[in-house]
């Protein structure tokens, strides 16, 4: 009688637990992105000269590539020469993709192992079964240091997903309604497991933007478990879709979600397809299958960001990427600049855009006068269309 988080962390402990335990765990991959160069400063201070293991730590840039200030390119270059002098087998530099992708493709990402990141969506591999979790650069540098951490094993909780998905409603409608539900504090350090008829279905990308988002609700590790666990749950949801309409996140909060025909007719001026949440080849189809042959509006400036290189050259292949380029959108490499606000396409003061991306706080996307509506591809791309906030069921 254990749930997913007490089984993992007592394999990883080598000790017999339940939820509120403080344990001792191995960690099985260590994941670091541009953040890695603080990292590497803290490791330094304690005073280490060799990581634990060279072949668990992944080291991939992302969040601002290509480097975007001096100050950007010294950390990538000081990430680079660490890689160099520890013989660190799992480096990606700036060609690859988005971390939470290419950890995914590259099968760094495995179903019953103890992930750490230090990227709060480090929650994303839970889609394969993982138990993976972000965590500051401070508590990296021990983990680079002793390849341990103490954890506290979460309590959990059920989710259900069930019914069928109505026409343009996808996974990142779910998870939206869920945290509408939930608020974002609703899984604060708790697991969240997701069961049901419908996430049995979900094809991989949708099951990855669950639970990538699952952490705008608090989760410490959201997950789509290889078998079902009959453990001792502290709470139980169960959410039927089948008359879901598309949703959409409201500035400033995650949780302020609504239908997307309560806010249909807002202007935009930036339409965002793409990131760790939604920038995989079901993602770009999606988009593509409403843009193809038609123009994005006048005065609407559409980015998209293929989550890794290997899905870029696949879009491109299907033509997916001429169909954005036709409709007047702009291809970028793949990357988070514009989702951070980092670079690449922020925003400016009493600007609106729509993305498909996670967060839209104040400031996020660029400047704190702006305003973030965070929806799925459908909705991103009919809005795009149109220059205004638009439900994708009403475009022709």
């Amino acid at each position: 009688m254990v749930t997913f988080a007490e089984e993992i962390l007592a394999k990883v402990s080598g000790e017999k637990v339940e939820a509120g335990d403080i344990v001792d765990a191995s960690v099985d991959i260590a994941m670091s992105h541009d953040n890695a160069a603080l990292v590497i400063k803290k490791f330094e201070e304690i005073g280490v000269k060799k990581v634990w293991d060279v072949n668990k730590i992944v080291i991939i840039l992302d969040h601002r590539v290509p480097a975007n200030t001096i100050k950007t390119a010294e950390a990538h270059k000081k990430i680079r020469d660490f890689v160099r002098k520890q013989g660190i087998k799992n480096f990606y530099d700036i060609n690859k993709g988005i971390c939470h992708q290419v950890m995914i493709e590259e099968g760094h990402a495995m179903p019953e192992k103890l992930i750490v990141g230090t990227d709060s969506h480090t929650t994303s591999y839970g889609a394969l079964g993982a138990f993976s979790t972000g965590i500051g650069a401070t508590e990296m540098a021990a983990v680079w240091a002793t390849g341990k951490i103490w954890l506290r094993v979460p309590e959990s909780y059920k989710i259900k997903i069930e019914g069928n998905l109505p026409e343009m409603v996808f996974s990142k409608d779910i998870i939206l309604h869920i945290i509408k539900h939930m608020r974002s504090d609703g899984a604060n350090y708790k697991s969240c497991e997701f069961y049901g008829s419908l996430a049995k279905k979900m094809s991989l990308a949708s099951k990855i933007t669950i639970a990538n988002m699952s952490m705008e609700m608090g989760a410490k590790v959201a997950v789509f478990p290889q078998k079902e666990y009959d453990g001792i749950y502290e709470k139980e949801f169960t959410f039927d879709v089948s008359d879901l309409n598309p949703q959409i996140a409201c500035p400033h909060a995650v949780d302020n979600v609504k239908d997307v025909a309560e806010v249909e007719g807002k202007e935009i001026n930036q339409a965002v397809l793409g990131s760790c949440t939604n920038g995989r080849m079901e993602d770009l189809r999606i988009a593509a299958d409403i843009l193809k042959g038609k123009k994005i509006a006048d005065g609407v400036r559409m980015l998209v960001f293929p989550a890794s290189m290997k899905i870029y050259k696949e879009a491109l292949k299907e033509g997916i990427i001429e169909t954005f380029l036709e409709a007047g959108a702009l291809v970028l490499n793949p990357g988070c600049g514009p989702c951070l606000g980092a670079h690449e396409g922020i925003l400016a003061s009493n600007e609106v855009a729509i993305a498909s991306t996670n967060r839209n706080f104040k400031g996020r996307m660029g400047s704190r006068e702006a305003e973030v509506y965070l929806a799925s591809p459908a909705t991103v791309a009919a809005s795009a269309l149109k220059g205004e906030i638009t439900d994708p069921r009403n475009v022709g």
